[in-house]
């Protein structure tokens, strides 16, 4: 199946909602990670969310350019090529974006997908990420609101952050504290801004708790319930059901039974990142140490071409990863509902 269109886009989130499901959106940093990626949603006979930060964006350039548009639009071409060969639908999206970044990765991208849009063909990302969460709320939502309009004339789909995540990410690190929980009139303000989708189409990562990073489970301190708080006040107002699309962020250390809870209450995309990194190098340590003397040319020797090969160590990492999205998909509940199934 092709990259979704924002008319499929539009289905898996609907869907996802309607069924108490989430789709893991996985970040990727090249080729072979994506291609992991891919293979773990067809695997779990899942749609799914493919994505790159501003960091994974500036690596996918090459090392030595660091252009975070460049790196972008290459991913989005090859992915675009290669998800035709896999029998589910995916999007693909820009994971966090700061203020200071906007102007360099999601207004370029945007922009390039106005134009696509214009000569009839689908946009080049099916959504991208807004975190204001480092400046206060009204200026968060101004910002918000301006991008929301861009990106509805692109048939894209926001993504916000109100509140903060703690731990660190991309080199943005922020304490872990009260701050961590979206209030009711943080939400409440924010539906005010941007509406429920006559303005255009937003998802909002409210935090309760979340935190980026590693973290064993039981150690991160989540209230799931205040998702349900804010879906409630936003419903008693507007007078509808559940209107929120939500985002879980910075899953690391969360109990399933809370990640579950989320999902009971509107969450349709979940960040997977650190997990996935340790399952795409594990499988590599572990070729390494165990063909030590095959992977080095020691004492003089000329190794084993067979061991040091990329692709015998890569399959092995792809593997892992797959198989941990394969488990995200599980833990989700969005093995098996994949469009047309």
């Amino acid at each position: 199946m092709p990259i979704a269109s924002p008319e499929v886009y539009a289905e898996m989130l609907d869907r996802a909602k309607a069924g108490r499901y989430a789709y893991p959106a996985i970040n990727v940093t090249s080729s072979q990670t994506l291609n992991a990626a891919l293979k773990g949603f067809a695997d779990a006979e899942s749609d799914g969310i493919i994505q790159v930060s501003t960091g994974g964006a500036e690596y996918l350039s090459g090392p030595s350019i660091k252009d975070m548009v460049s790196g972008a639009v290459a991913f989005a071409a090859y992915a675009r090529e290669v998800a035709k060969n896999y029998p589910v639908n995916i999007a693909l999206h820009t994971d966090h974006c700061p203020k200071d970044k906007l102007d360099k990765f999601v207004r370029p991208l945007m922009q390039i997908s106005k134009e696509r849009v214009a000569r009839g063909e689908e946009p080049l990302f099916q959504s991208h990420m807004w975190d204001g969460s480092a400046v206060p709320v009204a200026e968060n939502l101004e910002i918000a609101a301006g991008l929301l309009d861009e990106a509805a004339q692109a048939k894209i789909v926001l993504e916000i952050e109100v509140g903060v995540v703690g731990g660190e990410e991309d080199g943005v690190e922020n304490a872990i504290n009260d701050k961590l929980y979206t209030t009711i009139s943080d939400g409440l303000a924010m539906v005010e801004a941007l509406g429920l989708g006559e303005k255009g189409r937003y998802m909002a990562a409210l935090t309760f708790g979340n935190v980026h990073g590693v973290y064993k489970p039981g150690n991160v301190k989540l209230r799931p319930e205040i998702l349900r708080e804010i879906q409630d006040a936003v419903a008693a107002k507007y007078g509808k059901d559940k209107p929120l699309s939500l985002v879980f962020h910075g899953g690391s250390g969360s109990l399933l039974s809370e990640i579950r809870e989320a999902l009971d209450y509107g969450v349709v995309k979940m960040n997977i990142d650190t997990d996935t990194q340790y399952c795409f190098t594990r499988p590599v340590a572990d070729h390494m140490l165990r063909n030590y003397d095959g992977v080095l040319k020691v004492d003089g020797e000329v190794g084993n071409k067979k061991l040091y090969d990329p692709r015998v160590w890569g399959k092995q990492a792809e593997a892992g990863m797959a198989q941990r999205v394969v488990e995200a998909c599980e833990h989700l509940r969005s093995t098996g509902t994949k469009l047309g199934k």
